[in-house]
């Protein structure tokens, strides 16, 4: 008789320990299922909410900068080995092509880009000057692009480019698409976070 109440107490001992682990491995569970991710400690969140995620941009969005408000008719999702970023074109609706490229690499860089069409210069030199500013080159390569709504060019292709940078966030962009295409050049003028708003059309991400 001594012996079944020693096991019986042996028994709900073990069976206390192993609902009393179960209980901790559940709770530890829950509590690193609640915390939260690493976040970016420079992320402008606040900023995101009250003015707009530029890395959300696409067709239908609204653009408010300087006073006007541009519908965004079309994006390119442009890839070049591992990078990533956007060009989204804006309906200006005075026939002058303006394109909002968004970039992030890894700070957040968004540029407002004219077409000039009345320009002699060809990319290649390492220096540059248009209309007294001169700019050095920066950057060339070729990319893959996918063109979502209107943009006016195929689906899918490459676009070579050579930017170059001047004073003060001004910039020019030499564009080719395809092997066959002539250059295209825009000037662009980097953009403070804080001079654009965008409306987003859509909650999805």
């Amino acid at each position: 008789m001594t012996l079944v109440i020693v096991l019986l107490i042996a028994a709900a001992a073990v069976l206390g320990w192993v609902l009393w682990r179960n209980g901790q491995r559940k709770r530890e569970a829950e509590r690193t299922a609640a915390a939260p991710g690493p976040v970016d400690p420079f992320a402008d969140a606040d900023t995101d909410v009250l003015r707009g995620d530029p890395r959300r941009l696409k067709a239908a969005d609204l653009v408010e900068l300087y006073g006007k408000t541009l519908a965004v008719r079309g994006t390119l999702r442009l890839s070049e080995g591992d990078y990533r970023w956007a060009e989204h074109f804006l309906d200006t609706g005075t026939g002058v092509k303006r394109w909002l490229s968004v970039e992030a690499d890894p700070d957040l860089e968004v540029v407002m880009w004219e077409e000039l069409t009345d320009s002699d210069l060809k990319p290649g030199p390492r220096e540059l000057s248009h209309e007294g500013v001169s700019y050095r080159s920066d950057e060339k390569g070729t990319a893959r692009y996918t063109s979502e709504a209107t943009t006016g060019l195929a689906p899918t292709g490459t676009v070579h480019y050579h930017d170059y940078a001047g004073p003060d966030g001004q910039k020019l962009s030499f564009e080719r698409f395809g092997d066959e295409g002539k250059w295209e050049l825009a000037k662009g003028l980097t953009l403070d976070r804080n001079q654009i708003t965008i409306y987003h059309q859509s909650e999805e991400v």
